[in-house]
C-alpha cells in the first residue's frame, strides 16, 4: 500500500499505536477485573458515566491550553495520567471497586486530554488527500492492538494464579504509557494559533444552515451506540463464558476481521462513495446483532462481534474523515480547529453519556438477558439515524469538491488556449 504520509504523521501514528495497544492490553479486562470484585452491571455503568463526565469537562477546559499554549504537553499529560490510573489500580487492587467515581474521572480526564491533543495534531499533519489513508492506518493499528493485546493479556491471566496476571498486564500498560510520553518529545512543536473561544461550540450550533448542526447530531448518535457497546460486549462475553481466555479469543478473532476491514475500506472506499458506504455499514451493523435474538451464548456473541468488526469501518472511516474535512473548508474554520475538535468530542461525549444512562435506566427495570439484547439492538439503530443526519453534510462536501475540480479545470483550459 503506497504511503502518502509524512514523517510527523508516521510518528503520530506510532504514538497512537502505543497508546491504543496499552489500552487494549489492560482496558479489555479492566471491566472484567472490576466485575470479579463486585458482580454489578450498574457499578460498571457508573464507572463509565464518571469517565464521560470528566472527559467532557477536560476537553472543554483543556481546549484553551491546546490552542494558546503547548498541545504536545497536553498529549504527554494525557498519556501520563493514563499510566497513573493503572498505577493506582495496581495499588488498590480489588478495593478499586470502592473508588469507581474518582478512578473513572481520572481515566476520563486522561482520555480527554490525549484525544483532544491527538485529533488537533492529526488535523494539522494531514490533508484531504491523506486523511482517509491516515484513518485507515489508525484503524489498522487499533485492530492489530486488539489482536495482540487481549490475546497476550488472556494468556498471561490464564497462566497465573489469583489476580497476579492482572497486576502483570496493568504493569506492562504502565510501561507502554511511559514509552509513549518519551516518544511524544520527537513530535514537532507547533506554534499557538490564536485565542481560545470558550463558546465557539455553542455559536457554531446556533448558526442556521451550518453543516455542524447535522454533523453534531450524527456524532451524538454514534456516541449513544459506542458508549454502551464499548464496555458491555466484552463484559457479556466474560459473563457467558466465565473465562478470560474466551474473551481473549473473542478479541483475537474480531480484531483480526477488523484489521482486514479497516485496510480494505481505507484503501478502496473513495470519498464520493462515503454516503453509500455509511448507509450499508449502518444497516449491516443492525443485522449482525440479530443472532442474539435466538440465544445469547458465546457462538452468537462471536457472530455479532465478527459482523460488527467487518462492517463498522464502512461507517466509521467516512464519519471521521468527513468531520475533519469540514474543519478545513475555509481558513476561518481551520483557525478554529481546536474549538471544532472540542465540539466534536463534546458531541461524542454527550452521546456516550446518554447511551450509558439509557443502559442504567433499562437495568433499573430489568436485568434479564432479553432486555440486554433488545437494548443492544435499539442502540445499534443509532448509526442508521446518524446517516440520515450525515447525508446533507456528505452531499455538500461532494458539491464543494466538484466545484473546486471544475474551477481547476477551467483555469487549466484557459492556460492552454
Amino acid at each position: 500500500m503506497k504511503s502518502n504520509l509524512n514523517g510527523q504523521s508516521i510518528l503520530l501514528l506510532s504514538l497512537n499505536g502505543l497508546f491504543v495497544f496499552a489500552a487494549a492490553l489492560s482496558g479489555t479486562f479492566l471491566n472484567v477485573y472490576l466485575w470479579k470484585s463486585r458482580q454489578d452491571y450498574a457499578m460498571i455503568g457508573w464507572f463509565n458515566v464518571s469517565q464521560q463526565i470528566a472527559l467532557g469537562i477536560m476537553v472543554w477546559v483543556a481546549g484553551k491550553w491546546v490552542k494558546e499554549h503547548n498541545k504536545m504537553n497536553a498529549l504527554r499529560v494525557g498519556t501520563a495520567l493514563s499510566g497513573l490510573f493503572y498505577l493506582i489500580v495496581l495499588y488498590t487492587g480489588p478495593q478499586a471497586v470502592n473508588y469507581i467515581w474518582p478512578l473513572g474521572m481520572l481515566l476520563g480526564a486522561a482520555l480527554g486530554l490525549f484525544w483532544l491533543a491527538f485529533n488537533v495534531i492529526f488535523f494539522e499533519v494531514t490533508d484531504q488527500a491523506s486523511r482517509d489513508h491516515f484513518n485507515g492506518w489508525v484503524g489498522l493499528l487499533g485492530s492489530f492492538s486488539g489482536i495482540v493485546g487481549p490475546w497476550l493479556s488472556g494468556w498471561i491471566i490464564a497462566r497465573m494464579e489469583d489476580d497476579a496476571g492482572y497486576r502483570v498486564i496493568f504493569s506492562i500498560s504502565l510501561a507502554f504509557y511511559v514509552v509513549g510520553v518519551v516518544l511524544s518529545f520527537f513530535l514537532r512543536k507547533r506554534k499557538p494559533t490564536g485565542n481560545y473561544n470558550w463558546i465557539e461550540p455553542k455559536q457554531r450550533l446556533s448558526q442556521k444552515g451550518s453543516m455542524w448542526r447535522p454533523l453534531s447530531l450524527s456524532l451524538v448518535t454514534q456516541g449513544i451506540r459506542e458508549g454502551v457497546f464499548a464496555f458491555l460486549i466484552t463484559l457479556l462475553v466474560y459473563v457467558v463464558t466465565q473465562q478470560e481466555w474466551k474473551l481473549a479469543q473473542f478479541s483475537l478473532i474480531t480484531s483480526g476481521v477488523s484489521f482486514f476491514s479497516f485496510w480494505a475500506v481505507g484503501k478502496w472506499l473513495k470519498p464520493h462513495y462515503r454516503s453509500a458506504g455509511m448507509l450499508l455499514g449502518a444497516v449491516l451493523l443492525v443485522i449482525a446483532l440479530l443472532p442474539l435474538l435466538w440465544r445469547m451464548e458465546y457462538s452468537t456473541l462471536l457472530i455479532m462481534g465478527i459482523g460488527t468488526a467487518l462492517f463498522m469501518p464502512l461507517y466509521l472511516i467516512p464519519m471521521i474523515s468527513a468531520s475533519f474535512d469540514l474543519m478545513g473548508t475555509s481558513e476561518g474554520d481551520a483557525n478554529q480547529r481546536v474549538e471544532l475538535v472540542v465540539l466534536r468530542e463534546l458531541c461524542l461525549m454527550i452521546g456516550r453519556l446518554t447511551g450509558t444512562l439509557i443502559f442504567l435506566g433499562v437495568l433499573s427495570i430489568s436485568k434479564a438477558p432479553t432486555a440486554m439484547i433488545w437494548l443492544l439492538i435499539g442502540l445499534a439503530l443509532m448509526p442508521v439515524i446518524g446517516w440520515l443526519f450525515m447525508r446533507s453534510v456528505l452531499k455538500m462536501e461532494q458539491k464543494t469538491k466538484q466545484c473546486k475540480s471544475d474551477s481547476h479545470a477551467r483555469r487549466w483550459h484557459k492556460q492552454t488556449e
